[in-house]
């Protein structure tokens, strides 16, 4: 079984910044894609950054320039920093990973959430 924990949530004022962490753990093979989705009250869950086992990264247009994603293969960690935040970033954040386990096929897992509010 493979379980995602996030960490580093918080309360933050506006322009500030927040380290995002999250781990994945269990049997696992190998890690494809990992990344950072996010839901406002109200709103559907949309995606933040993406980042490939390759370092190839991918991000919303509304993130693009103060948020920055990384990994650390060898931990099964990624993380996201995030800058000069705004109070439309309040949300919960969500860490989801595309995971290889031992003897099963790929498959999407997701973490439980941390919550980021951004005061203005």
């Amino acid at each position: 079984q493979v379980q995602l924990v996030e960490s580093g949530g918080g309360l933050v004022q506006a322009g500030g910044s927040l380290r995002l962490s999250c781990t994945a753990s269990g049997s696992i093979y190998s890690i494809n894609v990992m990344g950072w989705y996010r839901q406002a009250p109200g709103k559907q869950r949309e995606l933040v950054a993406t980042i490939t086992s390759g370092g190839s990264t991918n991000y919303a247009d509304s993130v693009k320039g103060r948020f920055t994603i990384s990994r650390d293969n060898a931990k099964n960690t990624v993380y996201l920093q995030m800058n000069s935040v705004k109070p439309e970033d309040t949300a919960v954040y969500y860490c989801n990973a595309d995971v290889r386990a031992y003897y099963t096929a790929s498959r999407a897992y997701w973490g439980r959430g941390t919550q980021v509010t951004v005061s203005s």
